[in-house]
């Protein structure tokens, strides 16, 4: 099973990573907003690192949730 597979798979079932991919997605906005601006104050560049490691940290986790999906078909 491919990733992209177990993602659609999970967003369908598990309300954690549905969640996480919504926030994700979110952010990812977020972000694209502020990167359409020319220049940034310093406190919009905090921001954008700010939103940045939090989309990371979502997209980390919903890696882990598909690694552990892998694991529990392939032992199952």
């Amino acid at each position: 099973m491919k990733e992209q597979e177990i993602a659609e798979t999970l967003k369908r079932e598990n309300e954690e990573f549905r969640r996480l991919s919504e926030e994700h997605r979110n952010l990812d906005s977020l972000l694209a907003e502020i990167d359409s601006k020319r220049y940034l104050t310093p406190e919009e560049e905090l921001e954008r690192k700010r939103i940045q490691k939090l989309k990371l940290l979502r997209k980390d986790r919903m890696a882990e949730m598909i690694r552990e999906y892998k694991k529990s078909v392939t032992v199952n």
